[in-house]
């Protein structure tokens, strides 16, 4: 199977609009991440953990999202390939590099290949047990979204599953991260922004009712649910029901590639 059989059509958004309607096209679509481009040219990829640490930051002083451009927080971090590479190298790619694929034919962009596609295309085999990461970084409803929020960056992880006492009461994703940072810039007076942001805290942004998996729940029925509840990661329980990993959708990629 070659990447012009799995590959989908790219969503795409200019360098010039701003970090708002990025938001916005985002959460239309269900999806964490853009194309960015610019007189037909490809520049990068928008994804939600770019806009995440761009509304973070202090540099920005207390612009709102709609003040700030999407050319601000772009990434590079994404691979071209022909539409007759193998999937499988495919793969391998996505795995080595972390972001997304863009297929390319004469200079144009013909397609994309995100998680999504390869879940899509895929049989898997196994149980989630097996992909699961281990005991993942964990927070509490009481934490400080911008120490949340650090942590991710610093780990490089799209969601922090967040516990009380021994319990999943919720999770907190980097599009929740973004949205906060988003509507807090927007309410707050820039001059009490930053002794503000201290009061925000887990429990105000996290979601509750956290969908769940077994370790013997088959990796291919977590590919389905992730597909069709359109999430990223699903947390994995013991038949005790204590919680001791998670399965993103990476990791299952990670798990077909090894």
């Amino acid at each position: 199977m070659e990447v012009k059989d799995i590959m989908a059509e790219p969503l795409l958004i200019d360098k010039s609009d701003t970090i708002s309607h990025a938001l916005d096209v985002m959460e239309k679509k269900g999806t964490r991440r853009l194309l960015v481009k610019h007189d037909n040219e490809l520049l990068g990829v928008l994804t939600m953990r770019n806009i995440s640490k761009e509304l973070g930051t202090r540099k920005k002083g207390s612009k709102p999202a709609s003040s700030l451009h999407v050319a601000t927080a772009i990434s590079d971090n994404f691979v071209k390939v022909l539409p007759d590479t193998k999937v499988t190298d495919t793969i391998t790619l996505m795995i080595k590099n972390g972001g997304v694929i863009v297929v390319m034919d004469n200079d144009k962009v013909v397609g994309w290949v995100t998680p999504n596609e390869i879940l899509k295309n895929n049989n898997f085999t196994g149980y989630a047990g097996e992909i699961m990461q281990k005991g993942p970084i964990v927070a509490g409803p009481a934490d400080r979204v911008s120490h949340i929020r650090r942590v991710m960056l610093d780990n490089n992880i799209g969601r922090v599953p967040i516990i009380e006492g021994d319990k999943l009461v919720g999770m907190v994703t980097e599009k929740d991260i973004a949205n906060a940072m988003r509507s807090f810039r927007d309410l707050v007076e820039g001059s009490k922004q930053e002794a503000r942001i201290k009061n925000l805290i887990v429990e105000d942004i996290m979601k509750m009712g956290v969908k769940t998996i077994n370790t013997n729940t088959p990796t291919s029925d977590a590919a389905k649910m992730m597909l069709e509840e359109n999430l990223g990661g699903l947390p994995v329980l013991n038949l005790e029901g204590q919680m001791v990993g998670i399965v993103t959708r990476r990791s299952i990629i990670r798990g077909m590639g090894e």
